[in-house]
């Protein structure tokens, strides 16, 4: 029996700690599916096409990596795929808070589903997508932070030189 996760987020856009998470879990799963959650709430930068295609860019050397979007409740949606998983990666202890109660609430609808944490690595605790994006937007170099895609995709939606450093 394959051992699948469903690794949810936004990725508005995907970051090198996101890779770091996605690598790590191959360790401990056979498949990983990188699914874009919608959330009616959130104003994202980027359409969902332009996330897959940054996400299949970034992970085309993963044979065991499937890149999805779904719209709808998490734990339905890794039903229907088969996962035994949801992985999720945990920054500092204020996503603490929030990944527990989700998890707590995703046992609740499906007990087979467990979550699991892995903890990002320190070289990329500090980064979000958010941060990522604000430090875009006022010229700081982010170059290091996320894959060449994103580095030349963030620099167009803001209208900056690309190439070079920044």
């Amino acid at each position: 029996m394959q051992r699948i996760a469903i690794y949810p987020g936004s990725f508005d856009p995907v970051t090198m700690g996101h890779l770091d998470i996605i690598e790590r879990g191959l360790k401990l799963f056979d498949k990983i599916i990188v699914t874009i959650l919608q959330n009616p709430t959130k104003k994202y930068l980027f359409s969902v096409d332009e996330r897959v295609e940054m996400l299949e860019d970034s992970l085309g050397n993963f044979d065991n990596v499937e890149i999805a979007h779904y719209n709808g409740l998490l734990v339905e949606y890794a039903n229907q795929r088969d996962a035994h998983a949801i992985l999720r990666g945990m920054r500092a202890v204020s996503d603490f808070e929030y990944e527990f109660q989700m998890a707590l609430m995703n046992r609740k609808l499906h007990r087979d589903i467990q979550t699991v944490f892995l903890m990002t690595s320190l070289r990329w605790i500090y980064t979000s997508s958010s941060i990522i994006k604000e430090a875009v937007r006022f010229g700081g170099d982010i170059q290091d932070m996320v894959p060449p895609i994103v580095h030349d995709r963030l620099k167009k939606k803001f209208s900056l030189p690309t190439g070079g450093a920044n």
